[in-house]
């Protein structure tokens, strides 16, 4: 139960919601700064936003070179499964700018 407990408390926050979104919707990984660019966020509160999700073990990070990309972490539980389901389910149109900022900042970064 405390598992359950910690994944609500961690979805909680529209911010910390607005990430997981956008990680289940471009199904990618990304780093920091461009989640502060994406979220208009200031760079200390997306870091301590991941900390919390990475203690509910919704996110994990891998580092590439100087880089620390974040990354959904797999669905194992079916509670877990229904929680991402439903993340997905927010519609696209409450989240355009944010996507569209983000498909920006991927594309660029393959330049």
């Amino acid at each position: 139960m405390e598992e359950h407990i910690t994944i609500f408390k961690a979805l909680s926050d529209i911010t910390r919601l607005k990430m997981i979104w956008l990680l289940t919707n471009i199904d990618d990984k990304i780093c920091v700064s461009e989640i502060v660019e994406v979220l208009d966020e200031y760079q200390y509160n997306v870091s301590r936003h991941l900390k919390i999700l990475k203690t509910a073990k919704l996110v994990e990070e891998v580092k590439e070179g100087k880089w620390v990309y974040y990354y959904l972490t797999p669905v194992t539980t079916e509670f877990r499964r229904y929680i991402q389901e439903a993340i997905q389910v927010i519609p696209e149109s409450q989240m355009q700018s944010v996507i569209n900022t983000c498909k920006a900042l991927l594309a660029a970064r393959e330049v």
